[in-house]
């Protein structure tokens, strides 16, 4: 049985984990890291700690859904205390990503900005299209809920890095976050990403690719936040049997 431990366990995300591995038959709910009250009952057996080491140490595997900061201490602790992880935290700065890379030298760890598998499909959709329809316009909305605290989503940010991949960019050379004033005509490779805020929108995102008298849009809907434990859950039967190295969770599914 693998004992996972949960980074983030108090979360909305950490419950359906906590959920969703009470009924799993390869994995249990083993520790979890927590710095607030729990608000659900927990498993009699299961512990709990406020120290990232502990966690660490006593975990086969990982799974952390917190913030930019909370990632960034649980890699920080790890680089002492080697362990497999999941990470689906967003929101990573340039510092974090680096902190992320380093720590994959020494241990696996697998990294998704989403983890379902539909999102999975859809960025290998959008290099393909935005390859092929090299003519196209690209346009990248996100739907979230108030609660949100980082634009654009990962997952849009994500999807936009596989439509530059397709052509041969830089995405942080030709993106655009947003639109006001007497800006000119849109520039030819510009790849636009816009965030909608509001009421409980668990996650949605469109990219349309637009030309004269036709365009297509592709959309992904999530209309649960347990298909990001489901697909979490996954991840981390899949990255402790992994050599050390930095994954995706398309490497998961084998979709690369």
């Amino acid at each position: 049985m693998i004992k996972v431990g949960i980074h983030g366990s108090t979360g909305r995300v950490g419950r359906l984990l906590i959920e969703n591995l009470k009924k799993d038959q390869e994995a249990k709910p083993y520790i979890l890291h927590a710095i607030e009250e729990f608000d659900f009952t927990l498993p009699d057996d299961i512990k709990i700690t406020s120290e990232a080491s502990t966690l660490l140490r006593e975990s086969d595997v990982v799974i952390d859904f917190t913030i930019a900061q909370g990632s960034e201490a649980l890699l920080e602790a790890a680089l002492q205390n080697p362990c497999p992880m999941v990470i689906g935290t967003t929101g990573l700065n340039e510092h974090q990503m680096n902190l992320l890379k380093e720590a994959s030298t020494k241990m696996p760890i697998l990294y998704s900005t989403n983890m379902s598998l539909g999102v999975a499909v859809l960025n290998r959709l959008v290099e393909l299209a935005s390859k092929s329809l090299s003519d196209f316009d690209i346009e990248i909305v996100e739907q979230h809920h108030r609660y949100k605290k980082d634009a654009p989503s990962g997952t849009a940010l994500t999807l936009g890095e596989y439509a530059a991949k397709g052509r041969g960019l830089d995405l942080d050379d030709v993106r655009v976050s947003g639109r006001n004033g007497l800006i000119g005509e849109r520039s030819k490779d510009e790849i636009a990403i816009m965030a909608l805020r509001g009421g409980d929108i668990v996650g949605r995102h469109t990219v349309g690719f637009y030309n004269d008298g036709e365009f297509i849009e592709m959309n992904h809907t999530a209309t649960s936040r347990d298909t990001f434990a489901k697909g979490a859950i996954r991840a981390a039967k899949w990255i402790g049997k992994q050599p050390n190295g930095l994954y995706t969770i398309s490497d998961c599914l084998g979709l690369n």
